[in-house]
C-alpha cells in the first residue's frame, strides 16, 4: 500500500481493524524494558474489541518464552498469540522437503521447537545428512555453528534465513541482528539465502493464518521490514516512532515502505487518523490540523502555521477510550504528504520553518 499520502480512519484504529499484528522489538519493548505505557495502550485496544497478535522476526525464543516475557511486562499474552519467524521458516520448509527430514539449525531454541512442531528433525552438524539449512537470530551464536552452516551450504543445500534484520534494538542502542550473521555466511560461501521473515509475504501469511485475522493492521517500527512487508501484501500499516525509524527517515521513505498511519507510540491504536488534504495550484500544499506544508524552491519543504485549520486526529469530541488532544505529529504528517509526492519524482527535500511555531515543531521532530 504505497501512497503519496497517509490514509484516513474516521474511527480509532482499534475499532477499524480486527487484529493488530504487532512487532515486538521497538514497538512493545526495547531489550528487557517495555516501551512506556505500552501495556496500558494494548489493554485499551483490547477493550475496544481489537485482538492482538505478537509477530516477531526474532527466532531465538519459542512462543511460550515470548508470552512469558510479555506477561512479566503486565501485557497478557498466550503462546497461541505469538507468531515468530522461526514458525514461518519451519512452515516454508515443511512444504518443500520430506516429512521427518533433518534440518541443520544455525540458531537456538526457537528454531528447534518450530521445526519439531512441523515434523522435521533439527540437527547441529553438517554430517547429520540434513536436507536444508535454517538460520535465525541467536544471542549465543558461535563460530562453530557458523562453520557447520558454511559446510552444509557449500554442499549445495537449500539455505533459509528467518530474517535479514541487520540490527536488534537494545537499551544500549542497536546491536548485530540476524542479518549481520547471515552476511558472514554469505561472505564465507558466496551463497544467498531465501529469507522468509518480514518483509517476505511468507511471514504475513503465517501471521494471518495463526491469528485468524480478516482485516488486520500491521504495527511496526521498521520501514524495511514491518512496513515493507505490509505494503508487499497490500495490508494497512501503522508506524510507531518508539523504535529505529526517525521522522527524517519516514519523510524519505520510498514507495513500498510508506505506512498508512503514523503515531508516536501504541496510543495510535486508540486514535482516529484524518489524512492530510492535498491542494495543487501555484504552490503544492498539504494541510492537517493547524499546520500547512508546501513545496518550496530548491527542493525545500516549508512548514508553517495554517491560517485555516483542517481536520486533526484530536478534533471533535473524543470517543470512549480515545486520548484527548492531538499527539504532536500533525506537522510530520503534513510534511510526509508533500515529501512523498516530490520523492516520486526522485527529489529529496530539506525542511525549513515558515514561522516561529514551525521552527519549534521541526526542532521537536529533529527536522530543523
Amino acid at each position: 500500500m504505497s501512497s503519496t499520502r497517509l490514509q484516513a480512519s474516521t474511527t480509532p484504529l482499534a475499532r477499524a481493524f480486527d487484529v493488530a499484528l504487532l512487532d515486538l522489538d521497538g514497538v512493545v519493548y526495547i531489550g528487557r524494558r517495555a516501551v512506556p505505557d505500552a501495556a496500558a495502550h494494548l489493554a485499551a485496544a483490547r477493550a475496544q474489541g481489537m485482538r492482538l497478535a505478537f509477530v516477531t522476526n526474532n527466532a531465538a525464543r519459542p512462543p511460550e518464552a515470548v508470552a512469558e516475557r510479555l506477561r512479566a511486562m503486565s501485557i497478557p499474552a498466550e503462546p497461541a498469540e505469538v507468531i515468530t519467524s522461526a514458525q514461518a521458516a519451519a512452515h516454508y520448509l515443511a512444504e518443500r522437503i520430506t516429512a521427518g527430514a533433518a534440518v541443520l539449525v544455525v540458531g537456538t531454541d526457537g528454531l528447534y521447537q518450530a521445526l519439531t512442531e512441523r515434523g522435521l528433525r533439527p540437527v547441529s552438524s553438517a554430517d547429520d545428512d540434513p536436507a536444508a539449512v535454517v538460520q535465525g537470530y541467536s544471542p549465543t551464536l558461535t563460530w562453530a555453528q557458523l562453520a557447520e552452516g558454511a559446510v552444509a551450504i557449500r554442499r549445495g543445500l537449500p539455505w533459509i534465513a528467518t530474517n535479514a534484520d541487520r540490527t536488534v534494538p537494545s537499551e544500549r542502542g542497536p546491536l548485530p541482528g540476524n542479518g549481520s550473521m547471515v552476511a558472514a555466511l554469505r561472505h564465507a560461501t558466496g551463497a544467498t539465502p531465501t529469507v522468509t521473515g518480514k518483509p517476505d509475504p511468507t511471514m504475513h501469511r503465517e501471521s494471518v493464518q495463526r491469528s485468524g485475522a480478516r482485516h488486520p493492521l500491521v504495527v511496526g517500527d521498521r520501514l524495511d521490514t514491518d512496513i515493507a512487508g505490509a505494503a508487499a501484501v497490500g495490508c494497512p500499516s501503522l508506524l510507531v516512532l518508539t523504535g529505529v525509524t526517525t521522522p527524517a527517515e519516514l519523510l524519505a521513505a520510498p514507495p513500498g515502505m510508506r505506512p498508512s498511519f503514523v503515531a508516536p507510540d501504541l496510543s495510535g491504536l486508540l486514535r482516529r487518523h484524518p489524512a492530510p488534504t492535498l491542494a495543487e495550484g501555484a504552490v503544492m500544499e498539504t494541510r492537517l490540523g493547524g499546520w500547512a506544508a508546501a513545496a518550496g524552491s530548491a527542493g525545500r519543504l516549508v512548514l508553517r502555521r495554517a491560517r485555516v485549520v483542517s481536520a486533526s486526529a484530536g478534533d471533535g469530541p473524543a470517543s470512549a477510550g480515545e486520548p484527548a488532544g492531538d499527539d504532536g505529529l500533525d506537522p510530520l504528517r503534513a510534511l510526509c504528504a508533500i515529501s512523498w509526492r516530490r520523492g516520486d519524482a526522485g527529489e529529496r527535500a530539506r525542511c525549513v520553518a515558515g514561522d516561529e511555531a514551525a521552527g519549534k515543531a521541526l526542532a521537536s521532530l529533529d527536522l530543523g
